[in-house]
């Protein structure tokens, strides 16, 4: 299959593979989409949380992305019009042999890095290396996710080539994910570690500073490869971590949106005040927050303590009343609930363990364990917390109070972004508030998360499963559908029973924003459409 030449103002250029939909995305109407846009002016937008590095081939955190993406560019992305579509970015085509088994890549002429160094497909091979086959000292989160990859290749300057083991219908989507920007080879070579602490990029805008505690700026790059872009002077992100000071903002004006989404209280505050003034955009949200537990401290080696702690759950009594007051909405397992091809139905979910609505049963179960492990009082321990309080200290109160239902003792201890993650990633922690988010529906993207953390870093729960990290091999080689979902359901069962990592509720996401912040549409994801190069100002 091959792909023809990149067309103006970012037309589509492919579909993705068989099995993904389109979400129920509010969409901006046509017509706004196509209005002529007006350049200059800056866009200044809150985030919750500050970056625990700048390197995003590592980081998992919307944090981490929304200041830093503006800097990159892809290797091709998702058109934000016509998602899944997929586009070119510093690939302007590319083409799919018959076998499936060889992606081959044409890369732009005349890309500058904002050193003034051209970008080469050397540059594109050395990111694809750090991200793939990442050195020993380097953490690379989604390596996992590109087992089927056996080399990547440069054998010219405008030429890519990705060579796999076998056949993967999501490895276009892969590569067009938000967290692969394009690093310089140069760099990388001399030090793997620059990019946690510095910044170099060929995207619509350079970087201007980072002031901790207030605020990052970009600039717009007058040499960006794509003509007419961006239209913004430029950007700052300021960094707000109370939700309602967020609200204030935007409301305000001092801010006139933000990303990553408020909860429907916010929501109708920021209507009522502001009118017309306001737009909002809503979609299904690819996230759900799990409990990490770490299965290398007793008592939490026990799969019977960590299945007690999801029977004491009761997640659909939780979706009724935090779906009021929080972003957080569905029950589901591994899979965004809703999403028809491999999601779990609610007849097969409610099977499962913590998933069940009579949460009377559930957590005299749940007791049972406890008392069959060696527990029958209950105990103490520590439920480490992120200091975002929408969602994560809303629901991690939430899950404190479930687990006491069974005679359990949570210590809530909320930490900063950075310490917070690096106690996880270091298995500093008994229990602690996780997250799974991702840029679209796959299999293989959403399973990730739960193969074996010598497979996958951002396991944190230290658990190994050789015959998870074989089922998640299994179902990414299965063409048929129906296979594939089997496959994915019994993936999904040995997750649930082990409980290593226990999904709470996914997300519903809402994104209201000045009306004159145009470009702009939000996706099922936080993390997609955030460099920023086709946001302009209506006034």
């Amino acid at each position: 299959m091959t792909m023809k030449r990149f067309p103006p103002r970012g037309r589509p250029l492919a579909l993705m593979s068989a099995g993904m939909i389109v979400l129920a995305c509010m969409i901006i109407p046509a017509a706004m989409a196509a209005e002529q846009p007006k350049a200059g002016g800056t866009l200044t937008f809150a985030v919750a949380a500050e970056p625990a590095s700048y390197d995003l081939h590592r980081e998992t955190s919307f944090a981490s992305i929304h200041p830093v993406a503006p800097h990159y560019s892809l290797l091709v992305k998702f058109d934000q019009w016509k998602y899944p579509e997929i586009e070119g970015d510093v690939a302007e085509s590319w083409n799919i042999s018959k076998d499936g088994l060889t992606y081959t890549f044409k890369i732009r002429k005349g890309i500058k890095f904002h050193d003034g160094s051209v970008l080469t497909a050397k540059d594109v091979k050395a990111t694809y290396d750090k991200i793939i086959f990442p050195p020993k000292e380097v953490v690379s989160a989604r390596e996992a996710s590109y087992e089927m990859v056996k080399s990547v290749e440069a054998p010219d300057d405008q030429t890519l080539v990705f060579r796999l083991k076998w056949a993967a219908a999501s490895l276009l989507a892969n590569l067009a994910s938000p967290w692969n920007p394009i690093y310089k080879a140069d760099i990388l070579a001399k030090d793997p570690h620059w990019y946690e602490k510095n910044i170099m990029g060929t995207g619509p805008f350079t970087f201007v500073e980072h002031v901790k505690g207030s605020h990052w700026v970009g600039k717009k790059n007058k040499d960006y490869f794509m003509k007419g872009r961006p239209y913004l002077d430029g950007f700052q992100a300021i960094f707000i971590r109370d939700t309602s000071a967020r609200v204030a903002t935007i409301r305000g004006g001092r801010a006139l949106i933000e990303f990553r989404g408020f909860s429907p209280a916010a929501r109708d505050d920021l209507v009522r005040a502001l009118g017309p003034k306001i737009k909002v955009q809503e979609s299904p949200w690819l996230c759900v927050l799990t409990v990490a537990v770490n299965t290398q401290k007793k008592p939490f080696d026990d799969a019977r303590v960590r299945r007690a702690l999801s029977l004491a759950v009761d997640r659909w009594g939780g979706s009724q009343h935090l779906s009021q007051i929080s972003i957080v909405k569905s029950v589901g397992g591994v899979m965004r609930p809703g999403y028809e091809a491999y999601a779990a139905t609610e007849a097969e979910i409610v099977k499962l363990p913590g998933f069940g609505k009579d949460i009377e049963a559930s957590r005299k179960e749940a007791r049972g364990l406890l008392k069959e492990a060696g527990y029958p009082q209950g105990f103490g321990f520590t439920f480490k917390n992120r200091d975002v309080k929408e969602p994560y200290e809303i629901v991690g109160v939430w899950m404190i109070d479930q687990w006491r239902q069974i005679g359990l003792t949570a210590n809530h201890v909320v930490q900063e972004t950075a310490a917070f993650t690096k106690d996880l990633r270091d298995g500093n922690y008994e229990t602690g508030m996780d997250f799974a988010c991702d840029f679209m529906d796959e299999p293989d993207l959403q399973l990730f998360k739960y193969v074996s953390s010598s497979k996958n870093p951002s396991n944190y729960s230290k658990y190994e499963n050789p015959k998870l990290d074989e089922l998640y091999e299994k179902q990414s080689r299965t063409r048929d559908a129906k296979a594939r979902r089997a496959l994915v359901r019994e993936f999904e069962k040995i997750v649930l029973n082990e409980a290593f990592t226990v999904p709470t509720l996914w997300w519903h996401k809402i994104n209201p924003h000045w009306a004159k912040v145009r470009g702009w549409n939000a996706l099922p994801s936080h993390y997609l459409n955030q460099d920023l190069a086709d946001v302009w100002l209506a006034e």
